[in-house]
């Protein structure tokens, strides 16, 4: 798989939408040991936007977001304050250099492979009483995943693109984040929730995937503009029979997973 360069603005063109699984896992985060004021660990904290929701959570916290992406950081960077950092940060070797109350990591893990390996480590890091919560997407076996991996595939692209996109199963079944996060003095909670995104203009759902499921590809062919140009438009008239556009827009429907690991006070 290919490691992707990251596009902000056009990550933040859904941005409403994406956040809401992140507001819906925050909910379910119970208040950490030193509330009002815990130390807050954003794995994967993209361009910063959901970070900031961590900020007004617990205003008094001391926040560090944790990306891998240049560009993604740049951004970040742009919400930082006395209390609020940014680090450059790879979670397939992050450890977690000194205790946190809280560790969130929101729509990151699809992109690491093997990624409930690393659990151990960061449940480590806990402090009694603290949370680990993650949320992930579950659909790489939707059209909007299964299209752009067999696409890939075909005879025009399988030699430039083999190897290049995330398979179904990159993303474990909920019951494999249970075990993996069920243990001694360690309790969690896992559910699935399946959101139908109502998206408005031309070609939303290629909008969507542009900003994220759709960045290996698009990584690929960045120096060949003309081999670029063509797999979108293959890939936008599978889309548009995919996902019609109905009367009041197009429907995307995007089932997420939701974990949340509480380790109990000592």
């Amino acid at each position: 798989m290919s490691t992707p360069l990251w596009d902000p603005q056009q990550y933040l063109r859904h941005a409403d939408h994406r956040t809401r699984p992140f507001h819906d896992l925050l909910a379910r985060v119970p208040e950490p040991p030193a509330a009002p004021a815990p130390r807050v660990a954003d794995l994967g904290c993209g361009a910063g936007n959901a970070t900031v929701l961590l900020a007004h959570r617990w205003p008094r916290a001391r926040i560090t977001g944790y990306d891998n992406s240049p560009q993604m950081l740049e951004r970040a960077r742009t919400h930082a304050g006395p209390l609020l950092d940014f680090a450059e940060a790879d979670a397939t070797t992050w450890v977690p250099a000194e205790p946190f109350d809280v560790i969130v990591s929101n729509a990151l893990l699809q992109w690491v492979p093997g990624h409930t390996a690393r659990f151990p480590a960061w449940l480590d890091a806990l402090t009694p009483g603290g949370t680990f919560a993650l949320q992930v997407p579950g659909n790489f076996d939707q059209p909007s995943h299964v299209l752009m991996r067999e696409l890939a595939t075909s005879p025009r692209w399988r030699d430039r693109l083999h190897g290049v996109l995330r398979h179904a199963d990159a993303v474990p079944a909920p019951t494999a984040y249970l075990d993996a996060l069920t243990g001694p003095g360690i309790t969690a909670d896992v559910w699935e929730t399946t959101y139908l995104h109502l998206l408005h203009g031309q070609d939303p759902v290629l909008d969507w995937v542009k900003g994220t499921g759709l960045r290996p590809v698009l990584t690929v062919l960045d120096d060949d503009p003309e081999a670029r140009d063509a797999f979108l438009a293959e890939y936008r008239d599978l889309l548009r029979t995919a996902y019609p556009a109905g009367p009041h827009g197009t429907v995307f429907p995007f089932r997420r997973v939701f974990a949340v690991a509480h380790k109990e006070n000592s």
